[in-house]
C-alpha cells in the first residue's frame, strides 16, 4: 500500500466535497469456486481500496463527514484461519496502517448506520456491481434490493469521479509498472502469432507474463482471429497464414492499478498487400 498519508489525504478531500452525511465503503468478500473453502483470487472493491487501502475481504470503511473520523468495520481472525494461514494481525493494527484510530467487529456496523439514519443523517453510497453487495446494502439500509441502485448517492459519485480522474506521481508510477508488463505481454503475443499455433497457447502464455511480473490480469484476455467478435473469449482457433490476430490485454498491480492494451497483427508476422491498406483505414 501507499504511506498512509496518501488515504488519510483522500479520505479529507472527500469530506470536503460532500461536506455532510456519512459514506459507506463496502468492501468486496470473497467468492467460492465450487465450495466455500475453495475460493476465486480476492479482489477488492477499487474505490474502497482508493480510500482505504486495504486488501482484506469482509471490510466496511466509513467516513463521517460531519464529525471528521474515519472507521473500519472487520473482524478478526478466528483459529480456524490461524490454523491455515498463521498468525494474522489484529483488525486495529492493520486500520492504523491507513491511518485509522477507530476499529470496530462487522457486526457493529449496522447499529452505526442505524443511528446514523435514525439522526436524519444521509448514507452516501455507490451504485454496486455485486450481488452480495446489493444484499448487505439493503439489510444495512433496511429498503429493497430493487430500490438499493437508485438510491446511490449522485453527490458521492461526482466527488470519487472529481477525484480519482487526477493520478499522482505515486498512481502514475503504478500504471507505469502495469503498462510495462502489458508491452512484454503484447511484444510475446506477437512474436507467437504464428501459422499452426493455437490461440490459446498465447493467451495462457502472456497470462502467465502478467503473473510473474506484476499480478493478476486486469481482465479475461481477449485473443483471437475472429476480432470481428467483440470481447471474444474463445481460444480455440489454429493460426493460418492470411489471418489476423487481435489481442486485447493487460496486467494490475498489487495495489489495483492495471494497463488495457489492444493491438492487431497479421499472422506471420508480415502483411500482405490487403491486409495493410485495412489496417491504415
Amino acid at each position: 500500500m501507499f504511506d498512509k498519508s496518501v488515504y488519510t489525504g483522500r479520505r479529507d478531500r472527500l469530506k470536503k466535497e460532500l461536506k455532510s452525511g456519512i459514506v459507506l465503503f463496502l468492501g468486496n468478500v470473497d467468492a467460492a469456486f465450487n465450495y466455500p473453502a475453495n475460493q476465486y483470487h480476492f479482489r477488492q472493491d477499487s474505490n474502497f481500496s482508493y480510500f482505504f487501502g486495504l486488501d482484506n475481504p469482509g471490510f466496511a470503511g466509513v467516513i463521517d463527514v460531519d464529525n471528521n473520523k474515519d472507521y473500519i468495520f472487520g473482524n478478526d481472525v478466528d483459529i480456524d484461519d490461524i490454523i491455515w494461514m498463521g498468525v494474522q494481525p489484529f483488525v486495529k493494527d492493520i486500520a492504523a496502517q491507513v491511518g485509522i484510530e477507530n476499529s470496530f467487529p462487522y457486526n457493529d456496523l449496522a447499529g452505526f448506520i442505524n443511528k446514523t439514519i435514525s439522526e436524519g443523517r444521509k448514507v452516501h453510497f455507490l451504485p454496486p456491481y455485486r450481488g452480495e453487495t446489493v444484499i448487505e446494502l439493503s439489510a444495512l439500509l433496511n429498503i429493497p434490493n430493487a430500490e438499493v441502485k437508485p438510491a446511490a448517492s449522485v453527490d458521492l459519485i461526482k466527488a470519487v469521479v472529481k477525484l480519482r480522474e487526477v493520478k499522482d506521481d505515486n498512481e502514475i508510477a503504478e500504471i507505469e509498472k502495469a503498462l510495462l508488463t502489458a508491452y512484454y505481454m503484447h511484444t510475446t503475443s506477437m512474436k507467437m502469432a504464428m501459422p499452426g499455433v493455437v490461440e490459446q497457447d498465447i493467451a495462457g502464455t502472456i497470462e502467465g507474463i502478467s503473473l510473474a511480473l506484476t499480478g493478476p490480469i486486469s481482465f479475461p484476455v481477449i485473443l483471437s482471429v475472429d476480432g470481428q467478435t467483440l470481447h471474444n473469449h474463445s481460444h480455440h482457433n489454429v493460426l493460418k497464414e492470411g489471418r489476423m490476430m487481435v489481442t486485447d490485454a493487460g496486467s494490475e498491480t498489487a495495489l489495483h492499478y492495471a494497463s488495457d492494451i489492444t493491438r492487431t497483427v497479421p499472422v506471420g508476422g508480415k502483411f500482405n498487400v490487403r491486409q495493410a491498406e485495412i489496417y491504415q483505414i
